[in-house]
């Protein structure tokens, strides 16, 4: 056993917050299936890869230790591969998370967005909106997490009673994956912007449905993540911990975005509790997603369901359902074309908010293929028509560390994006239950002439 993991067991079994002085983020790119296996060969020598899956051509992040920095470097120039360093020290972007950013700051209530806050900090402002909203805000707890820990959210009618027929439902998820602090960050700006814009297009938004919005849906892993060690990702069950993992920590938890009941562990998943990837011992078997199945079902039974969106970090990129398919499978999603045309429109308008490129597109088309997600589950299960997960700033210089100057840039441009999204997701008249029939027939004649021409 190395020096590094020797340590990195320490750390784990007294509970002392772990620190990253002199840790370093390389980028490679292997170019054959032999390089693609060699870096899959490298995680049983307990490296901290940022990207989940590695396919030929696309960049891979890792993070190394100073004491596997030099075997690191000499083994994948030996390999071929050409390592450079995206980030030099990666104690210093965390330090610098925890720094309010200068200059322009917006407040509601006691909450800012010129830093990122805890959960407690979190939990405590969503209570503090249902006093300053009353009739408007409504707290919600969905369910509990494995350490007993609330899965707080907000209800957000501007109707409350004076709706006619049934009302329409947007749902909103953040903080699935711990370490992706921008998330929690975007939406409770999107929670602000809903409660106080006056801009007509957000007003009529946020008045039109009936919003349901959870910041922080695995609050285990994001409270662990201000505690103890700022990179993890997944939740804090230790019930399939096992002791051969090379990081002595890494066994305890399930990657909640891997263990919904849609194609569970069928691609882009792991069944080794060692992995990031982690999906579980059975599909849904975590109490986190069972809380979202549980509240998702509900919603479904009181009101005409349109809008799931997820947001995660980091490739600035919309992702489309379904994230296992590939080719002429995207058509598994009935109206994919409806889908892909509303997120190019939301991603042109977000870019030309500050310049920031996203790209639109299946998982599998742009990033890499994954099973059991919540986005995917709420489209092919639950049957929300409009379903998107958002990959959030950057594209890896900073990953998943944002500066925290970067929070309200990135929040305004997807604000615009959402706004253009629910623009055109009216003008295919998805409002209207009857029409989506239609809607998805002519997506699908619209989808095999899009794949047959650009094939």
């Amino acid at each position: 056993m190395n020096i590094v993991v020797v340590l990195l067991a320490v750390i784990a079994l007294s509970g002392a917050k772990q620190t990253f002085n002199d840790y370093k983020v390389y980028k490679v790119v292997p170019k054959n299936e032999v390089q693609v296996q060699q870096l899959n060969d490298l995680k049983k020598d307990g490296y901290d890869f940022w990207t989940d899956i590695f396919e030929v051509d696309n960049d891979v992040r890792i993070m190394v230790s100073p004491a596997q920095e030099k075997v690191f470097v000499n083994y994948t120039r030996t390999v071929g591969m050409q390592p450079e360093i995206t980030v030099a020290n990666v104690q210093e972007l965390i330090d610098a998370q925890m720094i309010p950013a200068d200059g322009r700051s917006e407040t509601l209530g006691s909450f800012s967005w010129n830093k990122y806050h805890n959960l407690d900090e979190i939990h405590a402002w969503l209570d503090e909106l249902a006093d300053l909203y009353p009739g408007v805000v409504t707290t919600v707890t969905i369910g509990q997490s494995y350490e007993s820990r609330p899965i707080k959210g907000v209800l957000i009618d501007f109707k409350n009673s004076d709706r006619e027929g049934t009302p329409l439902v947007g749902m909103i998820e953040g903080g699935i994956h711990a370490r992706e602090w921008i998330s929690p960050a975007t939406v409770t700006w999107i929670i602000k912007e809903f409660l106080t814009s006056d801009d007509a297009d957000v007003r009529f938004l946020a008045e039109t449905f009936v919003w349901h919005i959870f910041p922080v849906v695995n609050p285990d892993g994001y409270v662990y993540t201000f505690t103890n060690n700022r990179m993890w990702r997944k939740n804090r069950n230790p019930t399939n911990y096992v002791s051969t993992c090379a990081n002595a920590d890494i066994g305890n938890g399930i990657d909640l975005n891997r263990n919904f009941d849609f194609v569970w562990m069928s691609i882009g998943a792991s069944n080794n509790p060692c992995a990031e990837t982690y999906a579980g011992p059975s599909a849904s078997s975590e109490l986190e997603a069972q809380a979202i199945i549980r509240y998702v079902n509900q919603l479904k039974a009181t009101g005409n369901v349109i809008y799931y969106f997820a947001f995660h970090s980091y490739s600035q990129m919309i992702l489309v359902p379904y994230s296992h398919v590939s080719d002429f499978g995207v058509l598994e999603a009935e109206n994919y074309g409806d889908m892909y045309e509303i997120a190019i429109r939301g991603a042109e308008k977000l870019t030309a908010r500050h310049g920031t490129p996203y790209a639109v597109g299946t998982s599998t088309a742009i990033l890499y293929a994954v099973s059991g997600s919540s986005f995917d589950w709420a489209k092919g299960v639950a049957n929300f028509p409009i379903v998107y997960l958002f990959e959030l700033r950057d594209v890896g210089n900073f990953g998943f560390l944002l500066p925290t100057s970067q929070i309200i840039p990135n929040n305004e441009e997807i604000m615009d994006c959402l706004i253009e999204m629910d623009k055109t997701t009216r003008q295919l008249r998805y409002y209207s239950g009857t029409v989506v029939i239609y809607r998805s027939i002519m997506s699908v004649i619209t989808s095999l002439v899009f794949l047959a021409v650009f094939k």
